[in-house]
């Protein structure tokens, strides 16, 4: 893929951290954007800083393994595949690592093998945060051992690939990592 040379990039003037939590740092940048008369517009950004992440398709060769809890910030259901981060680490963590750890968190599931599938970016118009996606098989069950802030909140459904390219086209699954991901996977996964 080619990046043209003269894309206009705007230009950060300050920045200050306005938020943080456990999870996330939310920083506020005064910045400048290029205009095509050359004179800068001035703007202000919100970036909301979080760790490399891992989006997980757990597949035991038969059918897919979805983890499902409410989503606060959208206030809906949401089947998804197993993600998320290490936080309070730095970004040169071990990225399948991360991916085992939450596979085995969220499902239970160790896997024998893990395919790296790509990196992408979770919402590049608000976050810093990127991911990889992996594919996931040779799946050995175990128990779930998840966080204390989704203690409770998980559960588990298992589905075909056609009944997953179903709940994709439905606007069953609303995660985008999720369906993201499933596209990058799905040349790796035979029909059913």
């Amino acid at each position: 893929m080619t990046t043209p040379d003269d894309r206009p990039r705007a230009r950060t003037v300050s920045s200050r951290e306005a938020y943080r939590n456990p999870w996330m740092v939310l920083r506020e940048d005064v910045i400048e954007r290029p205009h095509p008369d050359g004179v800068p517009r001035p703007g202000l950004y919100a970036v909301v800083m979080k760790p490399h992440s891992a989006v997980v398709v757990p597949f035991d060769g038969d059918v897919v393994h979805l983890v499902g809890q409410h989503r606060y910030p959208i206030d809906r259901w949401s089947w998804e595949f197993p993600q998320g981060a290490h936080h309070g680490e730095d970004d040169d963590q071990d990225h399948e690592a991360v991916a085992r750890g939450e596979l085995e968190e969220e499902t239970g599931f160790v896997a024998g093998t893990m395919r790296r599938l790509g990196d992408l970016a979770f919402a590049p118009g608000m976050s810093d945060q990127l991911f990889t996606a992996w594919l996931a098989t040779d799946l050995r069950a175990g128990e779930p051992t998840p966080d204390a802030e989704e203690e409770g909140m998980l559960r588990h459904r298992t589905v075909t690939p056609g009944e997953l390219d179903a709940m994709v086209r439905g606007g069953e699954v609303v995660d985008a990592a999720t369906v993201a991901t499933w596209h990058l996977a799905r040349p790796w996964i035979g029909d059913d």
